[in-house]
């Protein structure tokens, strides 16, 4: 039943931040987008007319609140959204942490990006958000719905005939896409498995999630 699929997930499906990715990106000192990785090398500094008088040495809360703006805006969640996840995650056993970077990596949107099918999280949030993908032979539209092992995505069969994805073989060589233990990709079929749960070495690099448990933890 398509509740059965709808039901993994936390928050709307069109919920998002729309800022521009760059100024976050430089507001956060991290590129949470590709284009913005040049930009960044030849503007350095949070932006803001004032910006410059504000770098102190941040205090503890403060670098605990930028990590976990981090890594809320790197997967394109809203803080109700974040907060949820970081909520779920204290209660599952393990590492909360751990956990919450597992959540992050299994959603949807997360894996079309991962498998190559979009140059980033926001495009591929935006392909998810227009119904261009099947999960389980059922067409979804929710970014935020979570992956488990054994689940199979495929693009739309009518999306297939799109200039976007009739180039998805061009696209996945210019994406980020990475081996990854969790998942297993095919352009050419246009289909993404999920083969197991994601580990913590394959979440995103230079992220401290001891942090955010601590900012949570106040």
């Amino acid at each position: 039943m398509v509740a059965s699929v709808l039901v993994r997930h936390e928050g709307a499906s069109m919920a998002r931040d729309v800022s521009p990715i760059v100024k976050q990106s430089r507001r956060e000192g991290y590129a949470l987008h590709p284009k913005a990785h040049k930009i960044m090398a030849r503007k350095t500094g949070i932006p803001g007319q004032h910006a410059h008088g504000r770098q102190n040495k941040p205090s503890l809360y403060l670098t605990q609140l930028r990590e976990k703006q981090k890594v809320r805006r790197t997967y394109g969640l809203l803080e109700k959204q974040f907060a949820k996840l970081m909520n779920e995650a204290t209660r599952q056993p393990g590492l909360a942490g751990e956990n919450l970077l597992r959540m992050l990596e299994q959603r949807m949107d997360n894996a079309i990006y991962r498998a190559g099918f979009a140059t980033s999280r926001r495009a591929a949030r935006q392909l998810v958000g227009h119904g261009h993908f099947m999960l389980n032979d059922r067409r979804v539209d929710i970014p935020s719905i979570r992956l488990k092992a054994g689940d199979e995505i495929v693009v739309r069969p009518k999306s297939t005939k799109s200039g976007y994805f009739s180039q998805l073989d061009e696209v996945a060589k210019n994406a980020s896409a990475v081996s990854l233990s969790w998942l297993k990709s095919d352009a050419k079929k246009m289909t993404i498995t999920i083969t197991g749960a994601p580990k913590r070495e394959e979440a995103e690099a230079d992220i401290n999630e001891q942090l955010i448990v601590e900012y949570y933890s106040r």
